[in-house]
């Protein structure tokens, strides 16, 4: 494949390993690489952007291999994508890269990814994008991630992208060897239990920490071809899961299933 030119942005900031491992990576494989990410980590930002601060960007090339020319960006992963494709990059890029991600971005918990959210910007704007992450917060051993994504983006590219899909890329926690299958998934729908803990400051006052834990996976209700596993239970198998997503989130429902508006019209 001719050399890319790839943006890549992340939520976990510019010094996380992460994304260091995946740039190098891109480079190393003869690609133009460009690094847009925020200066600390900014995690389930959503697609959050910053209106009503300056945004500030400064030149990080040191921290990435010799080649890669990198910006830490003070706004949101969002932000940083906007950044680089309307100010900082003398061209746009052939491809936008979001990770790899500290942990998983699995089912509806993409909707507060800004991981995902970075990759989404870039197919808002008709580029093609893929989104990275490991599957486990401990995680370390980023290179066969890393090896993954950058093929599974090559293959894409050479057989044709489809128009407005961002392809969210989620793998296990193995060394290469041990890693299953890559497989296209669905998403699951992930919910969580006691998701606010209360505490009391040394003031007194109440506060409240956001945690929680999984506690189910509705399968019944998601999206997608039935034949296709969850994201969800293919890492928990020990194979990478890849789900196509869009920014289009219009409702495919049965339209014969909603009521009439006129009926819901107050009375004149």
């Amino acid at each position: 494949m001719a050399p890319l030119r790839i943006l890549i942005s992340n939520d976990d900031g510019v010094f996380a390993e992460g994304i260091r491992t995946l740039a190098n990576a891109a480079l190393a494989r003869g690609h133009q690489v460009s690094v847009v990410c925020p200066d600390q980590e900014r995690s389930a930002t959503g697609h959050g952007l910053t209106l009503h601060t300056p945004i500030r960007a400064e030149r990080a090339d040191e921290l990435f291999d010799d080649g890669v020319q990198a910006w830490a960006c003070s706004g949101t992963p969002s932000d940083c994508v906007k950044l680089a494709l309307f100010s900082l990059l003398e061209e746009w890029p052939d491809l936008v890269l979001s990770g790899i991600n500290h942990g998983p971005n699995l089912g509806t918990d993409v909707i507060y990814s800004g991981t995902v959210s970075a990759a989404m910007e870039g197919t808002i704007e008709g580029l093609p994008a893929l989104a990275v992450s490991s599957a486990d917060f401990q995680w370390r051993q980023f290179t066969p991630a890393a090896r993954l994504a950058l093929d599974v983006a090559e293959q894409m590219l050479a057989q044709g992208w489809p128009e407005n899909m961002l392809l969210n890329l989620n793998v296990p926690p193995r060394p290469a060897e041990a890693i299953g299958p890559l497989r296209w998934c669905r998403s699951a729908v992930r919910r969580y239990t006691d998701q606010f803990e209360q505490r009391v400051d040394p003031r007194g006052h109440t506060y409240y920490w956001l945690a929680g834990e999984v506690v189910n996976d509705l399968e019944a209700q998601v999206s997608g071809p039935a034949a296709w596993p969850t994201d969800v239970a293919q890492i928990n198998g020990g194979g990478a899961a890849l789900t196509p997503l869009q920014p289009d989130i219009f409702w495919r429902g049965v339209t014969r299933d909603l009521p009439e508006l006129a009926a819901m019209e107050p009375d004149q």
